[in-house]
């Protein structure tokens, strides 16, 4: 079974310096700076920039960004405490460059055109398909402001499949039907003319990735794991993740 030394990965060499074991312990959702290390590969990050950080779980994508790209984060998220993500990020030094905030999706606090770039990592998927919600997002950002996410993907459209594949449906039922292809979300994006998409790509190791990590954190935990069992059947045939990125026009 693969251990923490097995998240020393030379193809996130970013991701690769962070403890594995404070890594695991904020787990919320899968490989969450190796999704976000490559998702910035198609971004255009810069010291200084204003950056929303959505669905930010225990922070660990906000202190990578914070220390990686010198930008100043907004962290936010429904289910962790402020006072906790603090917590983590004076810990971890970068107090001074993350503002933790509890907030729902559609409800968040900030003034229009305020953020120069917006990601969000393994969260999208739970309210981002709706049609209108891209406008409502769309507005924190800068003329010329970037969003990017990562969101677990399928190779084959749902509607196309006819049926959620039963091991898929086995570990998460009807939320499947919110994981779209690269091109789905392509598409849900340029067709509104409210962004440039600048890329939507599948990623290649997205389903090795995502099992590894499932594995690593079953057996650190010594739980048996329901994603071990479904990423195992899936044998890549229908599972990755999306990476998309698109900026806003101006």
């Amino acid at each position: 079974m693969p251990s923490l030394d097995d998240l020393k990965r030379p193809e996130y060499p970013r991701s690769s310096t962070y403890d594995a074991k404070w890594l695991v312990e904020a787990d919320m959702g899968p490989n969450p700076l190796w999704l976000l290390e490559d998702l910035a590969r198609d971004l255009d990050l810069r010291p200084g920039m204003r950056v929303l950080d959505l669905g930010s779980g225990r922070g660990a994508t906000s202190v990578f960004l914070a220390r990686e790209y010198g930008v100043q984060v907004w962290a936010v998220d429904l289910w962790i405490s402020p006072d906790d993500a603090t917590a983590t990020f004076e810990a971890q030094g970068v107090g001074d460059q993350v503002t933790a905030l509890k907030a729902e999706a559609h409800a968040l606090p900030f003034a229009g055109g305020f953020f120069d770039a917006i990601v969000c990592i393994d969260a999208y998927e739970y309210f981002g398909t709706a049609d209108g919600y891209l406008a409502y997002l769309t507005h924190f950002l800068k003329p010329g402001g970037q969003l990017g996410i990562a969101t677990p993907a399928l190779r084959t459209e749902i509607r196309e499949l006819g049926a959620i594949p039963p091991h898929i449906k086995a570990c998460v039922g009807w939320e499947a039907v919110a994981w779209h292809t690269a091109e789905w979300w392509r598409f849900h994006w340029a067709i509104t003319e409210l962004v440039e998409v600048t890329s939507a790509r599948l990623q290649d190791t997205g389903w090795h990735d995502w099992l590894l990590w499932a594995q690593v954190c079953a057996e650190y935990t010594g739980r048996p794991s329901d994603s071990v069992t479904m990423l195992t059947a899936d044998q890549g045939e229908h599972l990755s993740f999306a990476l998309v990125t698109a900026r806003k026009p101006g």
